[in-house]
């Protein structure tokens, strides 16, 4: 089993890893576009979002290559990898959605886009928190926060897109 775990987070901690890369390198928290944007009173400080997503990120990395250590173990106790391969795909899926939010909001300039791309991200890690659960409901409470988290983000990135949103004819300045 203890090769298992170890192979089992070296792969999600990898996966967090360069999620983490790839939305760190897609974000620009102090560039004229983010600082132009008007926000709700209850945004965070820029400073607040580091620290909230490392934590995020080393549970996320705890808890799912956790998981999927004991799926891998149950797969070889009945012969079937088949509930290990949908954890890690939903495992893959999610972080893909997390890594790709950046880009959408940051790079791509489209605050709608962001807000419905973080409400598929939340329900996706909602959705990986309930497997968490399944499997472990320790590991499950342990991982509620991310999909709290990113449910709090998706209505932080409805706010931000309704508070600029231009009505028709209203020109980017």
């Amino acid at each position: 089993m203890a090769h298992l775990k170890l192979k089992a987070l070296l792969t999600t901690s990898a996966l967090v890893a360069a999620t983490a890369a790839a939305g760190t390198a897609s974000s620009d928290p102090r560039g004229e576009y983010y600082k132009d944007l008007k926000k709700p009173d209850w945004n965070p400080p820029n400073e607040v979002f580091p620290i909230v997503w490392t934590t995020l990120y080393t549970d996320l990395a705890a808890t799912t290559g956790l998981t999927l250590a004991d799926l891998w173990q149950a797969g070889e106790l009945t012969g079937s990898n088949k509930e290990a391969n949908r954890f890690l795909a939903a495992t893959v899926t999610n972080l893909a959605l997390n890594g790709g939010w950046s880009w959408a909001f940051f790079r791509a300039k489209q605050p709608m886009l962001a807000a419905a791309w973080a409400g598929v991200l939340a329900a996706s890690s909602a959705d990986l928190t309930r497997r968490v659960f399944k499997v472990s409901r320790g590991r499950g409470a342990v991982l509620a926060p991310y999909a709290a988290w990113t449910a709090f983000a998706t209505v932080l990135s409805c706010a931000v897109w309704k508070l600029n949103e231009r009505t028709p004819g209203q020109h980017a300045s």
